[in-house]
């Protein structure tokens, strides 16, 4: 049996379908290509920052400088911090890389120990992080994305100052 050109049309056109589902990520199945967790910058690269909010205080982007306030008056501030270990926080915010986790991570979804919420250049929005504590290890979920990093008590300390995490509940 012959084809005629509508036929041969009719194979070339099968024919690269085929190879464009092929490359778009089907081999990844058949050669057993798994995703590893890799580190993931917490915030966007080159992202500003103009504040950052804690519940119970708000550092702020004063020109080139920084500044800590308490949301709520008459209410002292609990990480009452110079402006460098301000600008450090700030930094360390922008610098770090957690592992991104499993999203089958067991911890519970309604009680985050602490929240970070960040506002930033040229964002609509602001950038919610909350932290958790299941399995004796500590994640932080990015709410816009849902994702999942875990880190350290060390890390958690570093990004999280105002929380005494040698409070018994938080351990």
């Amino acid at each position: 049996m012959r084809l005629g050109r509508k036929g041969w049309n009719n194979v070339i056109i099968f024919s690269m379908l085929i190879m464009i589902f092929f490359l778009n990520g089907w081999h990844k199945q058949f050669l057993g290509g798994v995703d590893e967790p890799r580190l993931q910058p917490v915030l966007p690269l080159q992202s500003f920052v103009l504040t950052l909010k804690f519940v119970d205080q708000k550092i702020e982007r004063i020109g080139t400088s920084w500044r800590t306030t308490a949301l709520q008056e008459n209410t002292p501030v609990k990480w009452d911090a110079t402006e460098q270990q301000l600008a450090e926080l700030i930094n360390t915010w922008q610098t770090i890389a957690l592992m991104q986790v499993n999203e089958s991570v067991v911890f519970n979804p309604n009680s985050p120990l602490y929240v970070a919420t960040f506002e930033l250049a040229g964002e609509n929005l602001p950038w919610v992080y909350l932290l958790y504590k299941g399995n004796g290890q500590y994640y932080l979920l990015e709410k816009n994305s849902q994702r999942v990093m875990g880190l350290d008590l060390k890390t958690a300390e570093q990004l999280f100052p105002s929380i005494d995490f040698t409070k018994s509940e938080l351990h």
